[in-house]
């Protein structure tokens, strides 16, 4: 055992005074499924349902240890980070200043509230991430406080192998696989480093969303790099530069070993996983459950952990996330639809959907100089064939339609 597993089960012992260790669950549907032994580490199950809370009391713990003046710390951060941070802050007593974007949610504004208390203020201020974090480091530098970083940090990442560490004893042996999330790469740093430092045959596989692949590029360039844009979808995963010190961590991974989720095949993921086990998981969370089918082949017969990084999930969100998975799975489709202006062509139209077709949206766009009329329609249906069997009826009734489901550019704007 080197030094890193030792500092790692040091801090892994040491968060035994602020929570327990999450539940190591083996996962019978998913077992099934998969012809393996699937276990899932419930880390949405931690105080401040992420892992995120590890690297900050491991960082905050540190820093103390070295300046036992420091009394003010601070972070940037409009998820998880900032509710590990408060939570920690109010164990140990000190101050800490949140930085937020104007625009986050009131639900997150008011959740990390809450885990601070009267430990924390929080400021809200700039439209933009990036605006948020610059306003944050430049008070550290008037004050003298310790910004946390989110993952790019030595003591953050050694608090996130705690999770290994934690996996090894609840399973009493080092597992055949374990799957996780990528972010700024803090977690999968730390996890890689302990598994490494103890000598651990165990092979990893490293999921990002497809919005967000900033370990996929910094894989093929061999160098963090940064990404043009990112789909924010998947808030806690969903970063544009992976970390200098987290990169230089999971350098050498191959890069078939890193695996990309599609925003909308997450949400189906999600919407199983609430259906039927009743656990709910935001978005970053299912990452490594949603990339189990990618997997089959390897992991049949094997000993699988996947990490199920966070349940921070705001439930308003859920028609969205319904709506993208029954998208992704081809029971939703919008399509424009070219109506006749003349008596009963409504008619004929719904005389040709067939008995599971549901009309979800339908509006209705009148030119009256025009004998033509355009309809936004949305159907809903229980099997992905029933739109083969409508299209087909309606091309062959002479209706002129465009499927406009996957067009991101009308999605946007009309859906």
């Amino acid at each position: 055992m080197n030094d890193f597993s030792k500092k790692a089960r040091a801090a892994e012992a040491e968060m035994r005074s602020v929570f327990p260790e999450t539940p190591l669950l083996r996962n019978d549907h998913l077992s099934q499924r998969y012809e393996a032994s699937i276990w899932l580490k419930r880390e949405d199950l931690s105080p401040v349902r992420s892992y995120k809370i590890r690297g900050a009391f491991n960082a905050m713990l540190k820093e103390l240890e070295k300046r036992p003046d420091q009394h003010t710390f601070v972070c940037a951060s409009a998820g998880n980070h900032a509710q590990g941070v408060a939570f920690v802050c109010k164990h140990f007593g000190v101050h800490g200043v949140i930085f937020m974007s104007v625009t986050t949610p009131q639900q997150k504004v008011d959740k990390t509230r809450i885990f601070g208390g009267d430990s924390i203020e929080i400021r809200l201020t700039g439209d933009y991430f990036d605006d948020t974090l610059k306003s944050a480091e430049a008070y550290c530098k008037e004050v003298g406080a310790h910004f946390l970083s989110p993952f790019d940090d030595d003591d953050v990442i050694e608090g996130q192998a705690s999770v290994a560490a934690e996996i090894l004893v609840q399973l009493s042996c080092a597992p055949d696989m374990i799957v996780l999330p990528v972010g700024g790469g803090g977690l999968s740093a730390g996890i890689r480093s302990y598994l490494r430092s103890i000598g651990a045959k165990t092979e990893l596989r490293f999921v990002e969303p497809s919005g967000g692949a900033s370990l996929t590029a910094a894989v093929a360039a061999g160098e963090p790099v940064t990404l043009d844009s990112v789909n924010n979808f998947v808030d806690g995963a969903a970063v544009a530069r992976i970390g200098e010190k987290t990169f230089k961590a999971l350098k050498g991974i191959k890069p078939e070993d890193v695996l990309l989720s599609p925003e909308d095949r997450i949400c189906a993921t999600m919407i199983e996983m609430l259906n039927v086990e009743g656990i709910v998981l935001e978005p970053a969370g299912a990452l490594s459950v949603d990339v189990l089918p990618e997997l089959a082949d390897q992991i049949r017969g094997k000993t699988v952990v996947c990490i199920t990084s966070g349940g921070n999930f705001d439930f308003e969100r859920l028609p969205e996330v319904k709506e993208r998975a029954q998208r992704f799975s081809g029971v939703k489709k919008y399509f424009i639809l070219r109506l006749p202006q003349r008596p009963g062509a409504l008619k004929e139209f719904l005389g040709l959907l067939g008995p599971d077709d549901d009309i979800a949206r339908f509006e209705y766009f009148k030119k009256s100089a025009r004998n033509f009329g355009s309809v936004l329609i949305g159907i809903e249906t229980k099997r992905p064939e029933n739109f083969d069997i409508l299209f087909e009826k309606l091309a062959s009734a002479g209706f002129t339609f465009r499927d406009i489901t996957n067009d991101e550019t009308l999605s946007e704007f009309v859906i």
